[in-house]
């Protein structure tokens, strides 16, 4: 007798179809399987999590990189936080005094409060700061999403048209200027723009990177289905549509950003086929919490 650990794909009469971690699909007769025992998701492990956030920092990488003792200072024109803020990507990145008043004065040259994003385990605050808008990541093996064949009637583009950027919004609002140049950046790969119908009924982008331990992945963001048509699966359409799209140009693995507190997109993402795999919350100086408040596209 033996064990085998992994996805449970399909069970019947006949057989027990269960997706090794290899991604090899193993059939059992029925007559021969024991005994079946579900077990938790496999624990995330800390360099995944820094090889993600490094993938999607270059999904998203805003208008102006720059390394400070191992945090990756992001600038977009303070359209959304993940382009305005500074991310501990290295391993010992520090949070020593002379490192935060670094970070401070290249935002300050840029007009804006320095703003620390720090994932699960890789970063707390320091001292004298404080967190807000703590977001989820969610990732899937796109192997394990069932996408649709065929043609679509979502059309992806290289760049954003005039009709996806009118589409745009910010915070409940128009998205402010420079947010264009913001979603039309990708540092060292691919960028597509999901339009549907006439009027842009429903919009999302994709990135595909590459993160540091080889996986290729797809990002989704900027996903926004107009108010009069929600409720109707144009939502999980379009995601599946860009998965789709990434997966044809050689991504494997699949994630995205959302809120904690937007319950109802996080169930969506769930349904679709997408588990948590770490959170992350923005950090600034305590007493700038509140000014000039940096928020999310998703």
């Amino acid at each position: 007798m033996t064990d085998i650990i992994g996805e449970l794909v399909a069970i019947d009469a006949q057989a027990v179809s269960v997706r090794g971690r290899d991604g090899a699909l193993v059939q059992i007769a029925a007559d021969r399987v024991v005994a079946l025992k579900p077990l938790g998701p496999r624990p995330i492990r800390t360099s995944e999590i820094r090889a993600l956030e490094a993938a999607a920092a270059d999904g998203w990488p805003g208008v102006e990189r720059e390394w400070i003792d191992g945090w990756q200072l992001r600038f977009g024109h303070g359209f959304t936080g993940r382009a305005n803020s500074a991310s501990p990507l290295e391993p010992g990145a520090s949070t020593s005094a002379e490192t935060l008043s670094a970070i401070t004065a290249w935002y300050a040259a840029r007009a804006l409060p320095p703003t620390l994003s720090l994932p699960d385990r890789l970063g707390r605050a320091p001292d004298g700061w404080s967190t807000y808008n703590e977001s989820a990541v969610m990732a899937a093996d796109i192997s394990n999403l069932g996408l649709r064949d065929g043609d679509s009637a979502i059309a992806v583009t290289e760049e954003p048209t005039a009709e996806w950027l009118a589409s745009l919004h910010y915070q409940g609002g128009t998205a402010p200027a420079g947010a264009a140049e913001v979603v039309s950046a990708v540092h060292d790969g691919a960028l597509g723009f999901g339009t549907l119908g006439f009027g842009a009924v429903a919009v999302g982008r994709a990135a595909v990177t590459t993160a540091p331990d080889g996986r290729r992945w797809v990002g989704l963001a900027s996903l926004r289905v107009a108010p009069e048509h929600r409720r109707n699966g144009l939502g999980t359409l379009m995601c599946g549509e860009l998965v789709r799209w990434g997966r044809q140009i050689g991504a494997t693995h699949a994630y995205l950003q959302v809120s904690v507190d937007n319950a109802e997109a996080v169930a969506l993402y769930r349904d679709l086929g997408f588990i948590d795999h770490h959170r992350y919350r923005y950090a600034r100086p305590t007493e700038a919490i509140g000014a000039n408040s940096v928020g999310r596209v998703l």
